[in-house]
This record gives C-alpha cells, structure tokens and sequence, in this order.
C-alpha cells in the first residue's frame, strides 16, 4: 500500500488528487488523530504555490499550506484575522497548522475561518477541471461537511482588501485563559462615514454546527446613524438571538446564547464614528 504522496507542484497534487482517494495534508494537527486506515496522504506542505501570502489589488490570497505562524508574521495579513489566529492552541500547533488546514476540517469552531466570515472572505477551491471561488458561507455547509468536492484542493483563502483595514472587533470566550478551543467567539468589521455606518458583518462561533452570519439582519444596521444602532441595540440583538439555532452540546444553549448576546451588545456600543 501507498503511505502517502509528495508532489511537488500545485498541478502535480490535482492530478493525483483526480486519480487517486487521499487524504490531503499540510499541517496534520487535525488530520493525524482522525485518519481513516489505510487511506493515504497527499502532501501539500512544500508546495510553493500553496506557501505564499499576495495582494493582488483586490484580495489579500493566503495560501492554503501558510501556516498560522506565517500568518502572523506577515504585513499582508489583516488585523482581525491576526487576532483570531494568535488564539488559536499554543505556538508548536501554529507553527504547524495551516489557514487551509482549518477552512477544510469542517470544524464549527474555526478561529481562523471566523474571521474570514467577517471578513466577507472566499475560498479559491482547483483541481484538473479548472478552478471555482465560493464565498465562506457556501464552503462551509456544516459541522464536517464542505463543499468541496473529492477531485478538489483548497488553493487560497481570499479576503477583500477593502475590509482588511477596517476596525474591527473580536472576542473569544474559552474554557480557560490559553490553549482554548472557542466556546463561543464573535468578530466583526465596521465602517462609518459622517456619523453613518456604511457596513457592519458580524460573524459567530457557537451559535449552531457552523460558522454563521446573518447577512439579512446586518443590511437593517447599514444606513442607520451610530447614534441609532447604539440607541436601538436591543432591537438587533433580540433580531440576531431569533435568527440563531442554538444547538445542544458539552456547554448548555441557553449559557452560548447569553454570551453571544452580550458580546454582540458590546461590539455595536464600542462602533466609533
């Protein structure tokens, strides 16, 4: 049996990905404590191709195969992504765990996919066929389901430059200080102009079995004065708190619903403008 493959380019790792049934790697933080026996891996993490952090003029593209420590050095990398990622387990995971690597577990507690939900993010998916780019929000179905399909690989993640410099909030609720997976985490990015917010996302972990915005509540708070949402925060979080399915789990609904409510409150009385 094949233990694994190592191609050493993009177009050389699609082809085997066509032909063959492997498990795709690059970091393993994940993939290591959950490999179905006897299916081989296919490994990205020298590929030059999946390795670069670019700006394009109109996305920052993250390689599929940068780890989080990468990330985290790079100027291109915007800030709420940084701040979601330097929470993310303890360095020696950083070090090797990758931005593709996380998008494609499927995990419904993905810090790094967080934020590229706020960051009204897309996934650049390849393979011989040629390439699709689909929102987050697509990609992401639910907990340990994407939609990616089997001849494909993650490629890049691409974040719009035009909200990569905006402020931004984001926090994480853990069950201890570090080394904590999220229990619930919001984070979002906000612009104002005269006193008028002109975009708001929000984007929630431990509201369901996925990552989640809710694109339709956020369309009634742009065009609103800060000075209005501020004044009516009650108003949208109750809007959000009926648009969410809280789902059983280790921690009670009623207890990640009460937090997320807050933090939300916290987040629209904190936009300045």
């Amino acid at each position: 049996m094949v233990n694994g493959y190592k191609p050493a380019t993009l177009q050389e790792a699609i082809a085997i990905r066509s032909r063959e049934k492997v498990i795709p790697y690059a970091g393993g933080t994940d993939v290591m404590v959950r490999r179905p026996e006897g299916v081989p891996f296919l490994f990205l993490n020298d590929i030059d191709e999946l390795k670069q952090i670019k700006d394009d003029g109109e996305y920052i593209r993250i390689g599929a195969a940068v780890t989080f420590t990468e990330g985290l050095k790079s100027d291109l990398v915007p800030a709420v992504m940084k701040e979601a990622v330097s929470r993310i387990a303890a360095p020696a995971i950083r070090n090797a765990g990758t931005f593709g690597g996380n998008l494609g577990n499927g995990s419904d507690k993905a810090d790094s996919v967080m934020a590229g939900f706020a960051l009204d993010g897309r996934v650049r998916l390849v393979s011989v066929s040629g390439e699709r780019i689909l929102p987050l929000g697509e990609f992401c179905i639910r907990r340990g389901v994407t939609a990616i399909r089997d001849d494909e690989l993650i490629a890049e993640i691409l974040l719009p430059k035009k909200n990569c410099d905006l402020p931004y909030y984001y926090k994480k609720i853990g069950g201890r200080n570090a080394l904590a997976i999220s229990r619930v985490a919001i984070g979002g990015v906000y612009s104002v102009k005269d006193g008028v917010i002109e975009q708001f996302t929000a984007a929630f972990i431990g509201g369901g079995n996925v990552c989640k915005r809710f694109e339709e509540i956020e369309a009634t708070i742009i065009g609103k004065t800060v000075d209005e949402v501020k004044a009516n925060a009650e108003e949208y979080v109750n809007a959000y708190a009926e648009s969410m399915t809280f789902t059983r789990g280790r921690v009670s609904a009623e207890y990640r619903k009460t937090v997320i409510m807050n933090l939300l409150k916290d987040f629209i009385q904190t936009i300045n403008g």
